[in-house]
């Protein structure tokens, strides 16, 4: 009855329109003062303080910082410079901008808005020049923009690793092979997609020599050293996550200086936007730990995980059904707000049937992707309309085929959740 009871007026406080942070963090106080009126000043400062003192939640201003800079800097171009010659003999031609572009770009950035606004500030307005239908240039974009929160580094992937106490250093590495797997799934979807209709895709243009290829391949040199400055440093153990960010918000404002990108408006507007989306995420971690807090006190965890024992609930079964109720979420939350309102209650559950915690990790950002995706409040949505002008319906029809394709990556990862786990566990030696 209490749990019912805490549903209901954590809704009927998002319909209202409070914010989701302050929603939380009534809800809680509502949930302990039923559970235990006499401990709740001490347990809600114990619960602020163990979510937002936590050493692995170093790590997240620091990757939004060097998101910030790169947002502002010359990269979308060098990457449309140094990929564009070779990709407009392929099926699909420049298309494949929006894919590559924004798998490299989500390596440094870890977010899925900002990967698309800057991939599509380049991409959007030059593929409508050459002539390519606008349906699969949106589509395209508004699917692979959401590759910002599954190829490390990712903001989610660090906000699930501390709410589930999990390593985030194996969580960037789990989410490697499946990043590259699904940018390639989105890569044959459009080669597949633009070969269906090839009367209505522009010709190639002249191949350039191969000498003049490799210059232009060149410019994308910086942004890879420090890609693997950052991952790499992780992988081989020299960094923890929140080292490779330092590392991470070093290289970006060299990478800015030497582009001639740092003047002091764009540092400081970068400062501000880490400030902002930190604080943001901050609120709703605070939030999240009183109700957390509250749902332990009530016992809706424990009751949840002996009724998944009682019933027999295998993995397969727990996952199909959490993702219907992931794509419900997704059409009236953001990401980061569906981890936090679930991953504490769902976890004991998760982990007494047999989901690795590791593999649920990337299932969940996968479930995030979706939603940003989904309307009608799909953030991926909204960013396209603001750079195109055109109607949130015709945005979302374009970027149906890629809800399938994240669908079909999380049924492989379902089938093979060595996908997920194998590198870790390599990462780790065990």
């Amino acid at each position: 009855m209490a749990a019912l009871l805490l549903i209901a007026l954590l809704f009927l406080l998002l319909a209202l329109g409070v914010w989701i942070g302050a929603a939380l963090f009534l809800v809680g106080l509502v949930g302990l003062y039923l559970a235990d009126p006499s401990a709740l000043l001490a347990n809600v400062a114990s619960a602020l303080w163990s979510a937002l003192s936590g050493w692995s939640l170093a790590a997240l201003p620091l990757f939004i910082w060097m998101g910030e800079i790169l947002y502002r800097s010359r990269l979308s171009a060098w990457l449309f410079a140094g990929l564009a010659p070779w990709l407009g003999r392929l099926p699909g031609g420049l298309l494949h901008l929006n894919v590559l572009g924004s798998a490299i770009f989500a390596a440094v950035i870890g977010s899925s808005a900002a990967t698309t606004a800057t991939v599509g500030r380049i991409t959007l307005p030059e593929l409508r020049r050459r002539g390519y239908p606008e349906d699969l240039a949106v589509g395209s974009l508004a699917g692979a923009g959401t590759l910002g929160f599954l190829i490390p580094p990712s903001i989610v992937m660090i906000v699930y690793g501390v709410m589930a106490e999990v390593s985030v250093a194996r969580l960037f590495i789990a989410g490697v092979v499946p990043g590259l797997l699904l940018a390639a799934l989105m890569m044959l979807t459009l080669g597949v997609w633009a070969a269906l209709r090839k009367g209505e895709m522009p010709p190639p243009g002249p191949l350039e020599p191969l000498g003049v290829r490799f210059r232009k391949l060149l410019q994308l040199l910086p942004v890879l050293l420090l890609i693997l400055a950052v991952i790499g440093s992780i992988y081989v153990g020299l960094a923890t996550p929140t080292e490779a960010a330092a590392l991470g918000v070093a290289g970006a404002l060299l990478l800015s200086a030497l582009a001639g990108d740092l003047r002091r408006e764009a540092f400081w507007a970068s400062l501000k936007g880490t400030v902002r989306t930190t604080t943001m995420i901050g609120f709703i971690l605070a939030g999240a730990s009183v109700l957390t807090l509250a749902m332990g006190f009530l016992g809706i965890p424990r009751a949840l995980t002996a009724w998944a024992v009682e019933v027999g609930l295998t993995p397969h079964a727990l996952i199909l059904a959490l993702s219907l109720v992931y794509l419900l979420m997704g059409m009236f939350l953001d990401g980061i707000s569906m981890v936090v309102l679930t991953v504490s209650l769902l976890l004991p559950v998760v982990k007494a049937v047999g989901v690795d915690p590791i593999w649920f990790g990337v299932y969940l950002v996968l479930m995030v992707e979706l939603a940003q995706i989904t309307p009608p409040v799909g953030f991926n949505l909204f960013v396209l309309q603001g750079l195109t002008g055109r109607d949130i319906l015709f945005i979302a029809r374009s970027a149906l085929p890629f809800l399938g394709v994240i669908l079909a990556a999380v049924g492989l990862l379902l089938a093979f959740p060595e996908l997920v786990l194998w590198l870790p566990r390599r990462m780790t030696g065990g």
